[in-house]
């Protein structure tokens, strides 16, 4: 775990002089719509927060919000066993929404409908609904209730979206499609294909959408697409339908590739696509600091794609900030520590590359004076809404596990002196217990009252649930194991039966 961390903090150094000396400037983005993803199925933050950072997005250059609430909708009647504990009010939503106004952030809702439905089938009431019965990623497309229910789910969302232009229906990493007893029994019949599979089930929840509310076009990830033919796509309805969104967050995106899979998707009949970068989350399922290099070259790289297709190509960009990788997975970076690389990102966007008076830029908006991971852990962290925790959590990504490994395995008195050995048999020479005690007390003083500290400003943007599972994950083993040492040190130091032997 330390290992990773320190791997971090090297990435985050990453101002180097092939983005700020040599970008070139364009002056104009060419992506038309630029939305943020506001990821909530984890760590969802309170509405007083994005009161806070709305206009922020918005100075940056975002246009837009795209917003995947999973159990964080105020889903009603049958569908209320959807809800996270924490899940936003219709009124918040709806304040959520005039936030978004008052900022010119257009929102397009995120509804899953097909892959990653874990929020819905986990739940006993809706198993028999699961594409394999033992998964809860994917749901059956065969059965009729599963179009009933995602239709529901819709409705109810577009109910308190009225008027967006889109909805994002998902549709991305259906693991396990084909897999099923009624998808093994279909494919046997001639000419049946899990690509048709596929096909059939988006068209279906897009003729939904478009039955019900057609002023609203219907989104979807592309990687369900990406190696079904061209002349397949044609001959369905989906390029009708839906717009893909083609997304990979990688450093080193192929240019080229993501090109000519453009120029297929045109061929099959899509009128507009969409792009997909990362700003965070992207880099490892239990990430807490953002290595903002990465992200950095992922967006300079689909400045390079947009260059490469014709300017009537690309609707806009979605810079994704995943919080989970599924609904099942730990925290990866909190929001309020993934908002420099955020602001990096959408300035690249907006000018064209990472010259120095972007660099500048950047800094001003965030109200630091350097980007270097290692200047987070100050004030120097920056002035922007919620750069308190930034600052807060990269001292403890970066520090409170090392520190505890310097004292419990390489402290020459606890190593030499208090080994596992020692600390089983609760035998300790008295005279080093001077030399262990205080500096375990000194340690665990010193981060108890940053831990603190972070603890109240966690709870300032994040309900208690996400506090807790942040901290439990990622500040309370190390705690535990200064107080274990202490412990020990504390039974070793009482009288002891003599028992004639050597420990």
């Amino acid at each position: 775990m330390c290992l990773m961390q320190e791997e971090v903090s090297r990435q985050e150094v990453f101002l180097s002089h092939d983005f700020t000396k040599n970008s070139t400037m364009s002056g104009c983005s060419p992506f038309k719509m630029r939305l943020v993803h506001l990821d909530l199925k984890g760590a969802p933050p309170r509405v007083c927060y994005l009161s806070e950072i709305f206009p922020l997005f918005r100075a940056l250059g975002a246009n837009g919000l795209l917003i995947e609430y999973e159990d964080m909708f105020p889903y009603e009647g049958h569908l209320r066993l959807l809800r996270a504990k924490h899940a936003y009010s219709p009124s918040e939503i709806k304040e959520i929404l005039h936030l978004a106004t008052l900022n010119e952030l257009e929102v397009i809702p995120l509804v899953q409908t097909f892959g990653h439905m874990e929020f819905v089938l986990k739940h006993e009431a809706l198993a028999h609904l699961r594409e394999v019965a033992l998964f809860p990623n994917t749901l059956n497309p065969h059965k009729a209730e599963s179009l009933a229910l995602v239709g529901a789910m819709i409705d109810q969302v577009m109910a308190l979206h009225p008027g967006a232009r889109w909805l994002h229906i998902g549709c991305d990493e259906v693991y396990y499609l084909g897999e099923g007893e009624d998808s093994r029994q279909w494919l046997q019949q001639e000419p049946n294909t899990r690509a048709e599979l596929c096909l059939s089930y988006m068209e279906a929840v897009a003729s939904h959408v478009q039955a019900r509310h057609p002023t609203t076009t219907p989104l979807v990830w592309d990687d369900m697409l990406r190696d079904i033919p061209e002349d397949q796509l044609s001959a369905s309805r989906v390029p009708q339908l839906v717009e893909p969104v083609l997304w990979d967050y990688g450093a080193d995106l192929d240019v080229h590739s993501k090109a000519l899979l453009m120029e297929k998707y045109r061929k099959s009949g899509f009128s507009w696509l969409w792009a997909a970068s990362a700003f965070k989350g992207a880099t490892g399922a239990s990430q807490a600091l953002t290595p903002i290099e990465h992200h950095l070259r992922n967006h300079m790289q689909w400045l390079q794609v947009a260059g490469s297709v014709p300017a009537d190509t690309l609707q806009g960009i979605v810079l994704t900030g995943w919080q989970r990788y599924d609904h099942f997975s730990v925290l990866c970076e909190l929001l309020p520590v993934g908002i420099p690389s955020l602001a990096v990102c959408l300035q690249v966007l907006l000018h064209g590359g990472f010259a120095e008076n972007v660099k500048a830029r950047v800094e001003n908006f965030l109200g630091t004076s350097s980007l270097e991971a290692t200047d987070f852990r100050s004030e120097r962290a920056g002035s922007f809404p919620g750069s308190d925790i930034l600052n807060l959590i990269t001292q403890v990504s970066l520090h409170l596990c090392s520190s505890v490994d310097a004292l419990l395995e390489r402290d020459r008195y606890v190593t030499g002196w208090f080994s596992p050995y020692h600390r089983r048999r609760k035998f300790i020479h008295p005279v080093m217990i001077q030399h262990i005690q205080p500096q375990a007390h000194s340690l665990l003083a010193r981060w108890s009252v940053l831990v603190g500290e972070l603890e109240a400003a966690l709870q300032r943007v994040f309900y208690p649930d996400a506090v807790e599972e942040w901290l439990e994950e990622n500040v309370r083993p190390s705690l535990r194991r200064l107080q274990a040492l202490l412990q020990d040190l504390g039974e070793a130091a009482g009288p002891r039966p003599d028992s004639g032997q050597d420990p």
